[in-house]
């Protein structure tokens, strides 16, 4: 088992969140590596005659799903998402996460708020003890991106991070756009101390449309580990 690819990894934790998937459930459907090896699976399920309605969070993850035969809707064509099952850059045990590197962090967010239940899969190298490692990604419209970028990179320093590098995806010449036309830059954080500080900074930007922190919107990761694969849930609440 020693020998697993972080690949490997991935798709042991995507096939672990079919176990969560019942028939008649309208399914949030995320962006990325991970999130497509789920994509796979659940196709899989539906040829052999699972029913269920999937809400893509991207063009990409539109296109994957339609490929394997899974009906897809809306977002505001469904009442609501019972289950959004989704990848992370960046996760810790208090259930926050980064997510952006695909550039679809804000139609992700948006489907994960809308979802009964969001579950994070990944691979084990992405459970850190502290975000900021991985560049967190900011999603901002084309005018005035260079002072918004500067104002994120206020806010990062502010809020007491490690760094406050602003970089635009790809660059001038050949920028990242996401599904929505707008710029993709990435925040070099370094350690975040306080997490939810730098996420309302980060908020109250105008111009900056969306950051990839996602707080108090994930219920559970599934990690997949080279020994096997670890459901991380939140503690049960206590009965008053």
């Amino acid at each position: 088992m020693t020998n697993l690819t972080a690949d490997d990894r991935k798709r042991a934790a995507a096939l672990k969140a079919l176990d969560l998937i019942a028939d008649g459930m309208i399914v949030g459907l995320g962006t990325g590596s991970t999130a497509a090896h789920f994509v796979d699976g659940l196709g899989e399920r539906v040829k052999a005659g699972l029913r269920i309605t999937g809400v893509a969070t991207s063009l990409a993850a539109e296109a994957l799903a339609r490929r394997a035969g899974i009906t897809l809707a809306a977002l505001d064509d469904v009442p609501h998402v019972d289950l959004t099952i989704d990848g992370a850059d960046e996760a810790d045990r208090g259930f926050r996460l980064v997510k952006g590197g695909g550039a679809a962090h804000l139609r992700e967010k948006i489907v994960a708020a809308a979802s009964r239940r969001m579950i994070a899969i990944m691979d084990d190298a992405k459970l850190v003890d502290g975000l900021g490692r991985f560049p967190l990604p900011l999603e901002i419209t084309p005018f005035g991106a260079r002072t918004t970028m500067r104002h994120a990179a206020d806010a990062a320093a502010a809020s007491g991070c490690s760094g406050n590098f602003v970089r635009l995806r790809g660059g001038d010449a050949r920028p990242v756009l996401s599904d929505n036309g707008n710029l993709i830059a990435d925040l070099d954080c370094g350690a975040i101390p306080d997490t939810e500080d730098l996420a309302a900074r980060l908020a109250a930007i105008p111009g900056l449309v969306e950051h990839g922190l996602f707080i108090g919107l994930c219920d559970g990761l599934i990690v997949g580990r080279p020994d096997g694969v670890e459901f991380i849930e939140p503690p049960a609440h206590s009965a008053e």
